[in-house]
């Protein structure tokens, strides 16, 4: 009889838990969703990037790497690059100080019109360039009702380029400025630093990765800008003259080889500046892990 309580009173055997995974053992995938997805993803880039991209080097060596060291090494070729690098610099720097100033102002002040000033940022990204021509041109033209005079300049050529790239710059710092943490400035204000002080010390080292991804992305977009400046930068040659109205000039006079030797070229300067803003983005977010 005691036997049988016993035994009854026994409590069932848990089922023993699972052997955790091996470290170095691969996952197992369960169906085809991703290389579906990664067959698209190359497929789609493959038509609209590569494919473009490899027909156009293709054809800037036409004529041997001769031809091509000739074509973009011809003194009209090498002054629109002088002009489109120079310009595209200044530009950026600009956007770098002011794009950063403009996002401040949104993120921590609050005014009339402010959301009516949010979406006026993004304008340039829905505007037509060449309206950003004619609206420049209308302002800063010969018949200019402010007085102001810029067409054919190269100051022109920065107010073109400023126009189109500036978002880049604001979009890229107003999120890092709302999930910054407010707590510390308030904390370095506490214990006496003024606002430059907290600004440069406390501020700016949270905006810098942000700050440079902007100003490399306004740098690439105005290298190979056209619209907005195809009115008002007048298009001459070794003075105001950009790389993309040269090439478009080299298609008009029937120099397809040189257009498209001097686009590779542009092109190669795109890739390489997107190229190392990859590589300090992924070693910023390495640091933060890090100091995680």
């Amino acid at each position: 009889m005691t036997a049988t309580l016993f035994r009854r009173a026994e409590v069932p055997a848990l089922p023993a838990p699972e052997a955790p995974p091996t470290p170095g053992a691969p996952k197992a995938r369960h169906g085809l969703g991703r290389p579906l997805g990664v067959g698209l993803v190359g497929l789609w880039l493959s038509l609209i990037v590569l494919l473009p991209l490899a027909a156009l080097t293709v054809a800037s060596f036409d004529q041997g790497w001769s031809g091509f060291w000739d074509a973009v090494t011809a003194p009209v070729a090498l002054a629109s690059l002088r002009v489109t690098i120079l310009v595209s610099v200044v530009v950026a720097l600009v956007n770098a100080v002011m794009g950063t100033l403009i996002a401040w102002v949104l993120v921590r002040d609050d005014f009339p019109g402010k959301r009516f000033v949010d979406a006026l940022i993004d304008l340039p990204f829905a505007l037509p360039t060449i309206v950003a021509s004619i609206v420049l041109l209308s302002l800063y033209g010969p018949s200019s009702p402010i007085g102001i005079h810029l067409n054919a300049t190269r100051p022109g050529l920065l107010v073109a380029l400023a126009f189109v790239t500036l978002p880049f710059v604001v979009r890229s710092v107003q999120p890092v400025l709302i999930e910054a943490d407010r707590e510390v400035e308030e904390a370095a204000a506490s214990l006496g630093a003024s606002g430059w002080t907290t600004f440069r010390r406390i501020v700016l080292p949270t905006l810098a990765p942000a700050v440079i991804g902007g100003t490399g992305l306004s740098f690439a977009r105005a290298i190979g800008e056209y619209g907005s400046v195809v009115l008002i930068g007048g298009n001459i040659p070794r003075k105001t003259q950009v790389t993309s109205q040269y090439i478009q000039q080299q298609i008009e006079i029937d120099r397809p080889v040189n257009a498209a030797a001097v686009s590779v070229a542009l092109l190669a300067i795109a890739f390489v500046t997107l190229f190392v803003l990859r590589l300090f983005a992924s070693r910023s977010q390495r640091r933060e892990e890090a100091s995680a």
